[in-house]
């Protein structure tokens, strides 16, 4: 089967990264719900992709600047439309509380910088909800990955790529990742590096194939899953 990864929730009906996004993700059929991580000032983990608030929010300044208080005020909805005004940036815990009692397994990319005590915080925090068997923790920093082994080596961990290279193989191994992410080019234009993956058990799922006309090529290449804003769109390829 292959996965239907929604990037961020479902972008495309809702704003990236909130609960109705979430919840939208859910309703239109996605097995793994992608979303973004990273720790206020006073070290809560909030759900926000960028490093400033400044694109998503009306507010303004860096993440791990702003205390959960002051981000907690600022309106994450009015940019994406009128129908959103008032929405807010969800809290890791409000983001666990929606997807719990869903099926779908939780894609969770955590942003650097985050440090030892936020990874910890992240974990626990997944724990206490009884979802680190259905969680994936994913980053782009290795360093994160093994913050994330050190804490809790049961948790499955996926390693982001912005193109495979030639120690793609030897990290994803040496960091016991069940999922390495890479673009879209790299899936299609890597065979040796897609074979040598699955040879070593690790999936890929590219991101973020949003031309349904490459998600037969992703698949046929050997793709686990697809990250994409068209959720939808993409659970009822599947299934056809």
């Amino acid at each position: 089967m292959t996965h239907v990864v929604a990037h961020r929730g479902y972008p495309t009906v809702a704003p990236e990264n909130t609960l109705p996004a979430f919840a939208a993700a859910l309703r239109a059929g996605a097995t793994i719900v992608e979303f973004d991580v990273r720790c206020t000032r006073d070290g809560v983990p909030v759900v926000i992709h960028d490093r400033t608030v400044d694109r998503t929010t009306d507010g303004s300044g860096r993440v791990w600047d702003l205390t959960a208080a002051e981000i907690a005020r600022l309106d994450a909805g009015s940019w994406f439309g009128p129908g959103f005004t008032g929405l807010r940036v969800p809290t890791l815990v409000e983001t666990l509380d929606l997807l719990a009692p869903a099926t779908a397994e939780l894609l969770v990319e955590i942003k650097p910088p985050a440090t030892l005590d936020e990874v910890k915080s992240i974990i626990a925090q997944l724990g206490e909800r009884d979802l680190l068997d259905r969680s994936v923790v994913q980053s782009f920093d290795a360093d994160v990955l093994r913050k994330v082994r050190d804490v809790a080596p049961e948790v499955r961990r996926g390693l982001l790529l912005f193109r495979f290279d030639g120690e793609t193989v030897e990290i994803a191994r040496e960091l016991g990742v069940t999922y390495c992410n890479p673009p879209v080019d790299d899936v299609l234009n890597g065979p040796e590096t897609m074979a040598a993956l699955t040879a070593a058990g690790v999936g890929v799922m590219p991101w973020t194939p949003n031309d349904m006309a490459r998600w037969r090529p992703l698949v046929d290449a050997g793709a686990a899953g697809l990250i994409t804003d068209l959720v939808g769109e993409l659970t009822g390829w599947v299934n056809a």
